[in-house]
């Protein structure tokens, strides 16, 4: 199978405000979430384009509440990369398994385990992004 590399290039652009940031977020997620089924095919994944579209969905989702525009820039940068590899078949299909289908996140660890590195990460919470809280 060929690929055609500049089939799906685009120039990188600087997120500057807010609404544009969320249009170019929509566009992302609108291109993967129509990828689903060609993703599928490619791939020859064993689950459905339904799965397929949840799993897009989480990703997007773990990244709903960042407000910093160069974060912004960055996921996006990053989220574009990857629909680009995905859709030019340039991945394997465990790279498509590994990475987008199966829920991120630490194994569950024991206390023991959590003792010996040292730490106790599930007592840390992360720092706000910039979102304001609601005031009581």
């Amino acid at each position: 199978m060929t690929t055609i590399p500049s089939r799906l290039a685009r120039a990188t652009k600087t997120i500057r405000s807010p609404e544009e940031a969320r249009t170019a977020v929509f566009q992302l997620y609108r291109d993967w979430y129509r990828g689903a089924p060609e993703i599928c095919a490619l791939y020859t994944l064993p689950v459905s384009e339904q799965y397929v579209r949840q799993a897009i969905r989480r990703r997007f989702e773990e990244n709903r509440h960042v407000t910093d525009l160069q974060v912004l820039n960055h996921l996006l940068l990053k989220g574009r990369q990857e629909y680009q590899e995905t859709m030019n078949f340039w991945k394997q299909r465990e790279h498509v398994l590994g990475r987008l289908i199966t829920p991120r996140g630490r194994p569950a660890r024991s206390f023991l385990e959590k003792f010996y590195e040292g730490r106790d990460e599930d007592q840390v919470l992360p720092a706000p992004t910039g979102t304001l809280l609601p005031t009581p």
